[in-house]
């Protein structure tokens, strides 16, 4: 085998072209070339190659499944040209945990985090994540969406924010509350105050003028996280700042329930909303809401009871 290197480049450029992203995928495997380039086969691994890089950092089993994981989508790519290389099996490192719990945030609960990042050190970063959380929490747009809008990307005058390039490299329009048009505005007027010129057209910066780094997003978040003194509830439900998507979802279904209108409708609405392919992954965001399961079953009872 040779040309690792080509080859991951060429396996990123196919998989890119049918919608995938892979950044992470494309660092991880990044990652695992460097660590093959110290070894006496720099071109060439064994599934106990593999293994043994994936399991290397002192860090959960998911952690190690997800390295794994990268490895064998590019074996197998490298596999479908050269039937010799080997594809580490995918029960390999068994899966031994479940998917997290949404962390349901309440209305106190995102005014805490909000409130908490006026703690941050420099004002500019205390009004950049107070809008960041807060329109996260009224839009339900992922953490990577946000940090990818471009300030050409929100029309306030039509009081449209425009989504590009999303999940499976989709893009869509989501409408806002004209309360939340009056944060934009003035957020972006906040912008303009970035103690470094901006070098790119990022709605949100850092104070170094640049995009924010979803890294440095979900750190600063977990700070916050402690700082409002928010807590785990159950063994895997502990506050996440993809759960303020959640949130949303259930929020809006409740809002459904309650004021009487369809659910189902309004259940496909919020999919497209949300960006979502299948409407089977926004019923998981419903799921862990007891409150919502109530009223679900509140409604059928009086469907059954009508004559």
């Amino acid at each position: 085998m040779t040309g690792l290197a080509e080859r991951l480049g060429d396996y990123l450029v196919m998989r890119r072209a049918l919608g995938y992203k892979l950044e992470r995928v494309e660092l991880l495997l990044g990652q695992f070339l460097a660590h093959l380039a110290s070894t006496a086969t720099p071109d060439a691994f064994s599934v106990d190659d593999a293994l043994e890089w994936a399991t290397a950092p002192q860090r959960s089993g998911a952690w190690h499944r997800q390295r794994l994981s990268a490895v064998r989508g590019f074996a197998a790519y490298l596999h479908a040209i050269d039937p010799a290389v080997p594809v580490p099996p995918a029960d390999l490192l068994p899966a031994t945990s479940q998917r997290a719990v949404p962390y349901l945030y309440s209305d106190q609960d995102i005014r805490r985090l909000i409130d908490a990042a006026g703690g941050l050190r420099q004002p500019f970063r205390q009004a950049t994540y107070r809008t960041l959380i807060g329109l996260l929490a009224v839009t339900g747009m992922r953490v990577g969406e946000a940090i990818r809008l471009d300030v050409g990307d929100v029309k306030l005058g039509e009081e449209v924010i425009t989504i590009r390039h999303s999940k499976f490299d989709k893009s869509r329009h989501v409408p806002i509350h004209h309360t939340v048009t009056a944060v934009l505005r003035a957020h972006l007027l906040e912008r303009r105050r970035c103690p470094t010129p901006p070098v790119c057209p990022a709605v949100f910066l850092s104070p170094a003028g640049t995009r924010l780094l979803a890294c440095n997003v979900e750190s600063t978040f977990r700070i916050l996280v402690q700082q409002a003194g928010l807590e785990r509830r159950a063994g895997r439900c502990r506050p996440r700042m993809h759960d303020l998507r959640h949130s949303f979802a259930v929020a809006t279904l409740l809002d459904a329930y309650r004021n009487d209108r369809d659910p189902v409708a309004t259940m496909s609405v919020l999919s497209t909303y949300l960006g979502h392919v299948d409407p089977k992954a926004t019923y998981w965001y419903l799921s862990g809401a007891p409150e919502l399961l109530a009223l679900a079953a509140e409604r059928l009872e009086r469907n059954q009871a009508r004559p």
